[in-house]
């Protein structure tokens, strides 16, 4: 695929590039973690102040850069490179996704915020026994309560709102009679159980008890089909941090094998590493072309076929590729002071966020069946 970037988004990749490498080195990333937060407030107030990154996919009516979709792209894989924990891709990808999608004065309200980094959004859509399903919900919203258990929601302990899906009709697994809320993180009744991830980043379980839900917090109802395209947004936009995360264990892997010697001369020159060597790069490069394809689709009818079809490929490509790193690291590649460690332990979560292997071939082998 010949995919040129525009000078604007070159530029904005290689100022966010230059600020990760200047700021954001493993050390300084390892304090964030070892801090227990799961994210640096500091860091986020330069996305939006320093960077004005926060308003990459935003019209410039709101204060934005005026991209879309391939500006996610260019931000997602230089988080990727550098393993970044903020919450660019819940705030902006998702939560500023659904606003676009809604418009209106919501939309008018709240954006804003995202661009300024004061506004931060945690989506609160996936429950325990619905797993990736975004229509098996028990959550319901009855005569204005909420009530129900959302599951590893990310974010959601330094969010200022949340973005919920909840049942308002119908069956637990039916596609109608789905609402998708934005409510205060704050509201009363909600209560979480907040934890890290193995990735570092902050998560929480969310239980809602008769939270007072009014009609301003209600985006839309019958949301189902809106759900689905700012997952598959959010799908592809997490395809391009995987290819940065892929990216770094590659080349990471490639300048250890120079270096390590075994029987007098480096590991890189036996045939055998050369070989698994040029496997992981391959499956880096199919990797990053399907996430371009599946990002120039995501406004058109072939949306969610060139989703899937990405998000399965980089499913893949994370298991290789970070297991290879790892095994021609040996021992040290899983250890807490090695950097490449924590790059397979983000490519192993990515496998199954929004999505495993199965579920998007699954999901693709329907869509392809419909057609």
């Amino acid at each position: 695929m010949d995919f040129n970037f525009t000078d604007e988004q070159t530029m904005l990749r290689d100022t966010l590039s230059r600020y990760l490498a200047d700021t954001y080195n493993f050390d300084a990333r390892q304090k964030v973690v070892h801090g227990g937060k799961g994210w640096n407030p500091a860091v986020w107030q330069a996305f939006a102040e320093e960077l004005g990154i926060l308003g990459a996919p935003f019209s410039e009516a709101y204060g934005g850069l005026g991209g879309g979709a391939v500006e996610n792209m260019v931000v997602m894989e230089e988080m990727g490179r550098a393993i970044v924990l903020e919450p660019y891709l819940s705030t902006v990808v998702i939560g500023g996704g659904a606003m676009k999608h809604v418009g209106g004065d919501i939309a008018d309200a709240v954006i804003p915020g995202i661009i300024a980094g004061t506004t931060r959004i945690a989506f609160a859509a996936y429950e325990p026994q619905g797993r990736f399903y975004l229509h098996d919900l028990a959550t319901t919203l009855k005569g204005g309560q909420l009530n129900g258990h959302k599951a590893v929601v990310e974010g959601a302990a330094h969010a200022t709102h949340l973005l919920v899906t909840a049942r308002t009709g119908g069956a637990q697994r039916d596609a109608g009679g789905i609402a998708l809320l934005l409510i205060p993180a704050d509201a009363p009744g909600i209560t979480r159980r907040d934890y890290l991830t193995v990735h570092g980043t902050s998560a929480s379980e969310v239980y809602f008890e008769n939270v007072s839900v009014g009609a301003e917090h209600v985006l839309r109802d019958d949301a189902l089909p809106l759900i689905e395209a700012v997952v598959d947004e959010a799908t592809a936009a997490l395809c391009a941090e995987a290819c940065g995360v892929l990216k770094v264990l590659h080349a990471t892997t490639l300048d250890y094998a120079k270096q390590r010697k075994q029987f007098g001369k480096a590991i890189g020159d036996f045939q055998v590493i050369q070989h698994r060597l040029v496997d992981m790069f391959m499956e880096v490069e199919q990797a990053v072309s399907m996430t371009m394809m599946a990002t120039l689709k995501l406004d058109t009818d072939e949306r969610s076929a060139a989703v899937s079809m990405a998000k399965a490929k980089v499913g893949k490509a994370a298991k290789f590729v970070g297991q290879n790193a790892v095994q021609v690291h040996g021992g040290i590649g899983i250890t807490q002071e090695l950097a490449v460690g924590h790059f397979f332990k983000r490519a192993t979560l990515i496998e199954n966020q929004f999505g495993s292997v199965d579920f998007h071939l699954s999901r693709y082998e329907g869509i392809a069946l419909a057609a």
